[in-house]
């Protein structure tokens, strides 16, 4: 495993980037009602990105992704592909993942959208997974492990009868979309990779309300679905670790951590 450590000038262009996908997602909750489609909100983003922020949307064309932005709705897990034909009505439930490229560096991040009148125990599945992406941020320090956060993000989940997704997980970050270390959103306290100062990686665990299987569509070879096409929800931050904790480079203005 090739850890990239990253100077205290990399971080200060990470946060530039981590800033812009944090504005994208701002940018776009207005238009995140009933009747718009994925498609649209993908050249809403893709337009703000390239022609406001001067930066590069890191999906586009990334191993043939075809689109700017990820947009997963209910049962999608991730992945989901922006489409004119996927119109949002009232009670879905959407992710949207920005990634923002800005003089090389990535800022990766994802929200939950809540969609006109959206039912409580949808709510509530996105309301538990935040919580999930916030108890693991508070651990992050020099000292613990990637199994840490794992456990606390399993523990919480399970505690609220929700199941954890495996087949994917958060990443190390950097000059490189993915790179070192693999990030579980489950795991045992005390094991895996120690975290250290200089570490740049995502958190961003996927939630299903029912079982944790997956199905990845044969047809476009992205989209990730529940099994039993039940309800899944995420949230992602991209951090870099400090010498007494972390920093979120991807913090929104209507967060208060």
């Amino acid at each position: 495993m090739n850890i990239d450590l990253k100077t205290p000038e990399d971080i200060s262009n990470m946060r530039i980037a981590g800033r812009l996908a944090a504005e994208v997602l701002e940018m776009i909750e207005g238009y995140v009602r009933p009747g718009i489609s994925t498609g649209e909100l993908d050249r809403i983003c893709h337009k703000y990105i390239v022609e406001e922020q001067k930066a590069v949307p890191a999906p586009l064309n990334y191993n043939g992704f075809p689109k700017s932005i990820c947009t997963s709705v209910n049962h999608v897990i991730c992945h989901g592909i922006p489409d004119d034909q996927k119109i949002l009505k009232s009670g879905d439930i959407i992710n949207i993942d920005i990634t923002v490229i800005k003089n090389g560096f990535h800022g990766d991040t994802s929200k939950m959208f809540l969609v006109g009148n959206t039912p409580e125990h949808a709510k509530r599945l996105v309301r538990i997974t935040q919580e999930c992406l916030y108890k693991a941020i508070e651990l992050v320090k020099p000292g613990r492990t990637l199994g840490d956060i794992g456990h606390v993000i399993q523990e919480h989940a399970e505690a609220h009868n929700y199941s954890i997704v495996r087949e994917y997980c958060g990443h190390g970050i950097g000059r490189v979309f993915h790179e070192d270390p693999q990030v579980l959103h489950y795991g045992k306290p005390n094991q895996g990779v120690e975290i250290k100062e200089g570490m740049t990686f995502t958190i961003e665990p996927m939630l299903n309300a029912g079982t944790r299987h997956t199905k990845l569509s044969k047809n476009d070879g992205w989209t990730v679905t529940t099994k039993d096409r039940r309800l899944s929800a995420q949230w992602e931050h991209t951090l870099a670790v400090t010498s007494a904790g972390c920093e979120i480079l991807t913090l929104r203005s209507d967060e208060d951590l």
